[in-house]
Protein backbone atom coordinates (compact mmCIF):
# COMPACT_ATOMS: atom_id res chain seq x y z
CA UNK A 1 0.00 0.00 0.00
CA UNK A 2 1.23 2.95 -0.89
CA UNK A 3 1.65 5.96 1.89
CA UNK A 4 2.18 9.22 1.12
CA UNK A 5 2.06 12.99 3.33
CA UNK A 6 -0.47 14.95 2.05
CA UNK A 7 -0.25 18.65 2.58
CA UNK A 8 -2.48 19.86 5.33
CA UNK A 9 -3.97 23.99 5.81
CA UNK A 10 -2.49 25.27 9.23
CA UNK A 11 -5.53 24.56 10.91
CA UNK A 12 -4.88 20.99 10.68
CA UNK A 13 -1.09 21.23 11.53
CA UNK A 14 -1.62 19.00 14.52
CA UNK A 15 -2.83 16.02 12.81
CA UNK A 16 -0.04 13.62 13.07
CA UNK A 17 2.17 12.51 9.98
CA UNK A 18 1.39 8.73 10.44
CA UNK A 19 -2.32 9.66 10.23
CA UNK A 20 -1.96 12.04 7.34
CA UNK A 21 0.21 8.84 5.23
CA UNK A 22 -2.28 6.37 6.19
CA UNK A 23 -5.40 6.16 3.24
CA UNK A 24 -8.53 5.82 4.01
CA UNK A 25 -9.87 1.87 4.62
CA UNK A 26 -10.42 0.86 0.86
CA UNK A 27 -14.20 0.83 0.31
CA UNK A 28 -16.29 2.77 -2.31
CA UNK A 29 -19.92 1.20 -1.54
CA UNK A 30 -22.07 0.64 -5.41
CA UNK A 31 -25.35 0.24 -5.10
CA UNK A 32 -26.50 -3.46 -7.05
CA UNK A 33 -29.16 -5.72 -7.25
CA UNK A 34 -26.83 -8.48 -5.81
CA UNK A 35 -24.03 -7.75 -3.84
CA UNK A 36 -21.59 -9.98 -3.28
CA UNK A 37 -18.10 -8.18 -2.18
CA UNK A 38 -18.27 -8.03 1.26
CA UNK A 39 -18.39 -11.34 2.64
CA UNK A 40 -21.18 -10.58 4.46
CA UNK A 41 -24.47 -13.57 5.40
CA UNK A 42 -26.56 -13.38 2.60
CA UNK A 43 -29.54 -14.28 4.96
CA UNK A 44 -30.62 -12.18 7.77
CA UNK A 45 -30.90 -13.02 11.67
CA UNK A 46 -34.04 -14.99 11.73
CA UNK A 47 -37.16 -13.78 11.92
CA UNK A 48 -38.57 -14.88 15.04
CA UNK A 49 -35.16 -14.51 16.78
CA UNK A 50 -35.07 -10.61 15.61
CA UNK A 51 -38.50 -10.50 17.08
CA UNK A 52 -37.64 -12.24 20.60
CA UNK A 53 -34.23 -9.59 20.69
CA UNK A 54 -36.62 -6.68 20.35
CA UNK A 55 -38.70 -7.85 23.01
CA UNK A 56 -35.84 -8.13 25.29
CA UNK A 57 -34.25 -4.54 24.32
CA UNK A 58 -37.91 -2.66 24.86
CA UNK A 59 -37.87 -4.31 28.35
CA UNK A 60 -34.36 -2.75 29.40
CA UNK A 61 -34.28 0.63 30.40
CA UNK A 62 -32.64 2.48 27.53
CA UNK A 63 -32.09 5.78 30.43
CA UNK A 64 -29.73 3.74 31.92
CA UNK A 65 -25.79 2.85 30.69
CA UNK A 66 -25.31 -0.75 29.74
CA UNK A 67 -22.69 -2.41 31.57
CA UNK A 68 -19.69 -1.20 31.85
CA UNK A 69 -17.59 -3.78 30.19
CA UNK A 70 -20.43 -6.00 28.98
CA UNK A 71 -19.85 -8.32 31.65
CA UNK A 72 -22.95 -10.28 31.45
CA UNK A 73 -22.44 -10.72 27.63
CA UNK A 74 -19.20 -11.75 28.29
CA UNK A 75 -20.20 -14.10 30.45
CA UNK A 76 -22.65 -16.04 27.97
CA UNK A 77 -20.04 -16.16 25.21
CA UNK A 78 -17.72 -17.74 27.90
CA UNK A 79 -20.13 -20.14 28.25
CA UNK A 80 -20.74 -20.48 24.62
CA UNK A 81 -16.99 -21.00 23.76
CA UNK A 82 -16.36 -22.84 26.90
CA UNK A 83 -13.56 -20.44 28.29
CA UNK A 84 -12.96 -18.61 31.45
CA UNK A 85 -14.87 -15.49 31.55
CA UNK A 86 -12.34 -13.63 33.17
CA UNK A 87 -10.39 -14.30 29.67
CA UNK A 88 -12.99 -12.72 27.24
CA UNK A 89 -13.09 -9.49 25.91
CA UNK A 90 -16.07 -7.56 23.72
CA UNK A 91 -16.57 -5.34 21.43
CA UNK A 92 -18.01 -3.15 18.62
CA UNK A 93 -16.59 -5.70 15.89
CA UNK A 94 -13.34 -7.40 15.27
CA UNK A 95 -11.37 -4.53 13.81
CA UNK A 96 -12.15 -2.77 17.46
CA UNK A 97 -9.73 -5.04 19.08
CA UNK A 98 -7.33 -5.66 16.02
CA UNK A 99 -7.12 -1.63 16.69
CA UNK A 100 -7.30 -1.85 20.34
CA UNK A 101 -4.54 -4.95 20.41
CA UNK A 102 -2.34 -2.98 17.94
CA UNK A 103 -2.30 0.17 20.47
CA UNK A 104 -1.71 -2.67 23.11
CA UNK A 105 1.30 -4.06 21.84
CA UNK A 106 2.24 -2.52 18.14
CA UNK A 107 2.52 1.06 19.34
CA UNK A 108 6.37 1.37 19.51
CA UNK A 109 7.17 -1.79 18.47
CA UNK A 110 6.52 -4.14 15.93
CA UNK A 111 2.97 -5.30 14.20
CA UNK A 112 4.18 -8.34 12.07
CA UNK A 113 1.90 -10.26 10.07
CA UNK A 114 1.94 -11.75 6.33
CA UNK A 115 1.04 -10.27 2.50
CA UNK A 116 -1.73 -10.21 1.51
CA UNK A 117 -3.94 -10.25 4.29
CA UNK A 118 -6.64 -8.38 5.79
CA UNK A 119 -6.13 -4.47 5.39
CA UNK A 120 -6.88 -3.66 8.75
CA UNK A 121 -3.82 -5.11 10.02
CA UNK A 122 -1.47 -2.82 7.84
CA UNK A 123 -3.74 0.54 8.14
CA UNK A 124 -3.94 0.23 11.68
CA UNK A 125 0.14 -0.23 12.46
CA UNK A 126 0.57 2.56 9.79
CA UNK A 127 -1.89 4.97 11.60
CA UNK A 128 -0.43 4.04 15.18
CA UNK A 129 2.65 4.48 13.84
CA UNK A 130 4.07 0.87 14.23
CA UNK A 131 6.89 -1.16 12.89
CA UNK A 132 4.90 -2.76 10.44
CA UNK A 133 6.89 -6.40 8.83
CA UNK A 134 5.19 -8.42 6.21
CA UNK A 135 6.23 -11.29 4.86
CA UNK A 136 4.85 -12.66 1.40
CA UNK A 137 2.73 -15.83 1.57
CA UNK A 138 4.12 -18.80 -0.69
CA UNK A 139 2.79 -19.17 -3.87
CA UNK A 140 0.49 -21.15 -2.95
CA UNK A 141 -1.36 -18.99 -0.39
CA UNK A 142 0.26 -20.70 2.56
CA UNK A 143 2.27 -19.31 5.73
CA UNK A 144 6.06 -18.53 4.72
CA UNK A 145 7.31 -20.65 8.08
CA UNK A 146 10.58 -19.94 7.49
CA UNK A 147 9.94 -16.08 6.52
CA UNK A 148 7.80 -15.33 9.81
CA UNK A 149 10.28 -17.63 12.28
CA UNK A 150 13.22 -15.05 11.83
CA UNK A 151 11.21 -12.02 12.15
CA UNK A 152 9.79 -14.03 15.37
CA UNK A 153 13.04 -13.64 17.05
CA UNK A 154 12.93 -10.11 16.99
CA UNK A 155 9.99 -8.22 19.05
CA UNK A 156 8.47 -7.43 21.10
CA UNK A 157 5.19 -6.37 19.42
CA UNK A 158 1.78 -8.15 17.78
CA UNK A 159 1.74 -11.43 15.75
CA UNK A 160 -1.71 -11.58 13.19
CA UNK A 161 -2.26 -14.66 11.78
CA UNK A 162 -5.39 -15.16 9.89
CA UNK A 163 -7.62 -18.46 9.86
CA UNK A 164 -8.97 -19.15 6.99
CA UNK A 165 -6.72 -15.97 5.24
CA UNK A 166 -8.47 -12.85 4.06
CA UNK A 167 -8.20 -12.41 0.96
CA UNK A 168 -7.26 -16.01 -0.04
CA UNK A 169 -9.48 -18.12 1.63
CA UNK A 170 -6.55 -20.53 2.17
CA UNK A 171 -6.06 -22.44 5.50
CA UNK A 172 -3.32 -23.43 7.26
CA UNK A 173 -3.02 -26.61 8.75
CA UNK A 174 -3.14 -26.52 13.02
CA UNK A 175 0.21 -27.90 12.96
CA UNK A 176 1.84 -25.18 10.51
CA UNK A 177 0.10 -22.36 12.93
CA UNK A 178 1.19 -24.77 16.07
CA UNK A 179 4.81 -24.39 14.88
CA UNK A 180 4.55 -20.53 14.43
CA UNK A 181 2.89 -19.50 17.87
CA UNK A 182 5.35 -21.56 19.74
CA UNK A 183 8.37 -19.50 17.93
CA UNK A 184 6.47 -16.31 18.91
CA UNK A 185 7.42 -17.10 22.27
CA UNK A 186 6.76 -14.75 25.15
CA UNK A 187 8.28 -11.75 23.19
CA UNK A 188 4.94 -11.37 21.16
CA UNK A 189 1.14 -11.00 21.78
CA UNK A 190 -0.08 -13.62 19.20
CA UNK A 191 -3.25 -13.14 17.41
CA UNK A 192 -5.11 -15.97 15.97
CA UNK A 193 -8.30 -14.42 13.94
CA UNK A 194 -10.99 -16.57 13.09
CA UNK A 195 -13.53 -14.86 11.17
CA UNK A 196 -14.74 -17.31 9.46
CA UNK A 197 -13.63 -20.40 11.06
CA UNK A 198 -17.76 -21.97 10.60
CA UNK A 199 -16.80 -22.07 7.48
CA UNK A 200 -13.71 -24.00 7.50
CA UNK A 201 -14.77 -26.14 10.04
CA UNK A 202 -11.25 -25.06 11.96
CA UNK A 203 -10.80 -24.41 15.47
CA UNK A 204 -7.57 -23.13 16.97
CA UNK A 205 -9.02 -22.39 20.51
CA UNK A 206 -6.89 -25.12 21.87
CA UNK A 207 -3.40 -23.38 20.60
CA UNK A 208 -4.38 -20.34 22.81
CA UNK A 209 -5.60 -22.32 25.75
CA UNK A 210 -3.78 -22.05 28.57
CA UNK A 211 -1.12 -19.18 27.30
CA UNK A 212 -0.99 -15.93 29.20
CA UNK A 213 0.35 -13.98 25.63
CA UNK A 214 -2.04 -15.36 22.90
CA UNK A 215 -5.18 -14.55 21.84
CA UNK A 216 -8.72 -15.39 19.75
CA UNK A 217 -10.57 -13.24 17.60
CA UNK A 218 -14.17 -14.30 16.11
CA UNK A 219 -16.76 -12.29 15.28
CA UNK A 220 -20.63 -12.73 14.76
CA UNK A 221 -20.62 -10.26 11.49
CA UNK A 222 -20.10 -13.38 9.20
CA UNK A 223 -21.72 -16.50 9.49
CA UNK A 224 -23.99 -15.68 12.40
CA UNK A 225 -25.33 -12.88 9.88
CA UNK A 226 -25.15 -9.86 12.67
CA UNK A 227 -23.16 -7.60 10.75
CA UNK A 228 -25.52 -4.76 11.31
CA UNK A 229 -24.96 -5.06 14.71
CA UNK A 230 -21.04 -5.27 15.24
CA UNK A 231 -19.69 -7.48 17.89
CA UNK A 232 -16.56 -9.04 17.55
CA UNK A 233 -14.59 -10.80 20.84
CA UNK A 234 -11.47 -11.94 22.36
CA UNK A 235 -10.57 -15.42 23.80
CA UNK A 236 -7.30 -15.24 25.95
CA UNK A 237 -6.07 -15.40 29.25
CA UNK A 238 -7.23 -13.29 32.34
CA UNK A 239 -4.07 -11.99 32.41
CA UNK A 240 -4.00 -10.62 28.94
CA UNK A 241 -7.58 -9.44 29.10
CA UNK A 242 -7.00 -7.42 31.96
CA UNK A 243 -4.44 -5.13 30.15
CA UNK A 244 -6.52 -5.49 26.87
CA UNK A 245 -9.56 -3.91 28.90
CA UNK A 246 -8.06 -0.61 29.46
CA UNK A 247 -7.88 0.27 26.17
CA UNK A 248 -11.94 -0.92 25.51
CA UNK A 249 -14.16 2.46 25.91
CA UNK A 250 -16.41 2.07 28.88
CA UNK A 251 -20.16 1.49 27.82
CA UNK A 252 -19.08 0.14 24.69
CA UNK A 253 -21.63 -2.56 24.08
CA UNK A 254 -25.32 -1.09 23.67
CA UNK A 255 -28.47 -2.67 25.04
CA UNK A 256 -30.07 -3.31 21.28
CA UNK A 257 -26.46 -4.99 20.56
CA UNK A 258 -26.45 -6.95 23.87
CA UNK A 259 -29.83 -8.55 23.63
CA UNK A 260 -29.62 -9.78 20.04
CA UNK A 261 -26.55 -11.85 20.78
CA UNK A 262 -27.94 -13.33 24.11
CA UNK A 263 -30.62 -14.22 21.90
CA UNK A 264 -28.50 -15.56 18.70
CA UNK A 265 -25.92 -17.64 21.62
CA UNK A 266 -29.33 -19.40 22.80
CA UNK A 267 -30.29 -20.63 19.91
CA UNK A 268 -27.18 -21.38 17.71
CA UNK A 269 -28.68 -23.87 15.84
CA UNK A 270 -29.14 -21.63 12.33
CA UNK A 271 -25.35 -20.72 12.33
CA UNK A 272 -24.19 -24.69 11.42
CA UNK A 273 -26.98 -25.19 8.88
CA UNK A 274 -26.61 -21.41 7.34
CA UNK A 275 -22.56 -22.63 7.08
CA UNK A 276 -23.09 -26.11 5.66
CA UNK A 277 -25.46 -24.45 3.39
CA UNK A 278 -22.52 -21.92 2.12
CA UNK A 279 -19.74 -24.33 1.86
CA UNK A 280 -22.33 -26.26 -0.91
CA UNK A 281 -22.61 -23.31 -2.72
CA UNK A 282 -19.50 -22.39 -2.44
CA UNK A 283 -18.46 -26.10 -4.30
CA UNK A 284 -21.41 -25.19 -6.65
CA UNK A 285 -19.42 -21.99 -8.02
CA UNK A 286 -16.53 -23.06 -8.17
CA UNK A 287 -17.12 -26.42 -10.19
CA UNK A 288 -19.33 -24.16 -12.23
CA UNK A 289 -16.40 -21.96 -12.79
CA UNK A 290 -14.18 -24.68 -14.20
CA UNK A 291 -16.09 -24.10 -17.71
CA UNK A 292 -15.13 -20.71 -17.66
CA UNK A 293 -12.67 -20.19 -20.93
CA UNK A 294 -10.32 -17.17 -19.39
CA UNK A 295 -10.91 -17.37 -15.58
CA UNK A 296 -10.14 -19.45 -13.09
CA UNK A 297 -11.36 -19.67 -9.60
CA UNK A 298 -9.40 -20.65 -6.68
CA UNK A 299 -9.93 -23.03 -3.79
CA UNK A 300 -11.43 -21.71 -0.85
CA UNK A 301 -11.93 -22.31 3.15
CA UNK A 302 -13.99 -19.55 3.70
CA UNK A 303 -17.96 -17.67 2.59
CA UNK A 304 -15.49 -16.23 -0.53
CA UNK A 305 -13.27 -17.02 -2.98
CA UNK A 306 -10.83 -15.47 -5.55
CA UNK A 307 -11.32 -15.45 -9.39
CA UNK A 308 -8.03 -14.81 -11.09
CA UNK A 309 -9.18 -12.91 -14.60
CA UNK A 310 -7.16 -11.72 -17.48
CA UNK A 311 -7.91 -7.70 -16.37
CA UNK A 312 -9.73 -7.79 -13.18
CA UNK A 313 -11.16 -3.65 -13.71
CA UNK A 314 -12.35 -4.73 -16.90
CA UNK A 315 -14.24 -7.93 -15.52
CA UNK A 316 -15.29 -5.70 -12.24
CA UNK A 317 -17.32 -3.89 -14.32
CA UNK A 318 -18.44 -5.85 -16.73
CA UNK A 319 -20.26 -7.77 -13.81
CA UNK A 320 -21.62 -4.70 -12.28
CA UNK A 321 -23.15 -4.04 -15.73
CA UNK A 322 -24.95 -6.86 -15.17
CA UNK A 323 -25.72 -6.03 -11.65
CA UNK A 324 -23.25 -8.10 -10.17
CA UNK A 325 -20.70 -6.42 -7.30
CA UNK A 326 -17.62 -8.01 -6.20
CA UNK A 327 -14.62 -6.89 -5.04
CA UNK A 328 -11.45 -5.82 -6.95
CA UNK A 329 -8.39 -7.56 -4.88
CA UNK A 330 -6.06 -7.14 -7.81
CA UNK A 331 -3.63 -4.67 -6.58
CA UNK A 332 -2.21 -6.91 -3.74
CA UNK A 333 0.34 -9.67 -3.85
CA UNK A 334 0.45 -12.74 -4.99
CA UNK A 335 -3.47 -11.46 -6.64
CA UNK A 336 -2.79 -10.22 -10.30
CA UNK A 337 -6.09 -10.31 -12.11
CA UNK A 338 -7.95 -11.18 -8.90
CA UNK A 339 -11.88 -10.45 -8.05
CA UNK A 340 -12.68 -11.63 -4.72
CA UNK A 341 -16.80 -12.83 -4.61
CA UNK A 342 -18.62 -13.60 -1.72
CA UNK A 343 -20.94 -16.65 -1.69
CA UNK A 344 -24.80 -15.18 -1.61
CA UNK A 345 -28.31 -16.85 -1.69
CA UNK A 346 -28.13 -19.66 -4.62
CA UNK A 347 -29.80 -16.86 -6.93
CA UNK A 348 -28.07 -14.46 -6.94
CA UNK A 349 -24.64 -17.18 -7.21
CA UNK A 350 -26.43 -18.14 -10.36
CA UNK A 351 -27.00 -14.58 -11.58
CA UNK A 352 -23.02 -14.03 -10.79
CA UNK A 353 -22.44 -17.17 -12.93
CA UNK A 354 -24.76 -16.34 -16.07
CA UNK A 355 -23.03 -12.98 -15.63
CA UNK A 356 -19.33 -14.71 -15.70
CA UNK A 357 -19.93 -17.04 -18.84
CA UNK A 358 -20.86 -14.09 -20.87
CA UNK A 359 -17.59 -12.29 -19.81
CA UNK A 360 -14.88 -13.74 -21.76
CA UNK A 361 -12.03 -11.76 -21.96
CA UNK A 362 -12.65 -9.97 -18.70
Amino acid sequence: MTTSDPILPDSLASVRADVRRTPAYPFTPIDTPVKLDQNESPLDFPEDLKRLALERAVQKPWNRYPDLNADTLREKIAQFEDWDPRGVIVTPGSNVLIKLLTEMSGIGQTVLTVKPTFAVYELEALMLGAKLVEVPLNEDFSLPLQGLERELQGGPGVFYVTEPHAPTGFLDTESDVARLVEAAGERWTTVIDEAYHQYSGSDYRNLARGHENRLIVRTFSKAWGLAGLRLGYALTSPALASELQKLVPAFNINVMTQAAIEVALEYPEYVRERAQATVAERGRMLEALRAHPTWRALPSSTNFFLVRTPDAGAAYQALIDHGVLTRRQDKGYLLEGCLRVSVGLPEENDRFLAAAMQIQAG
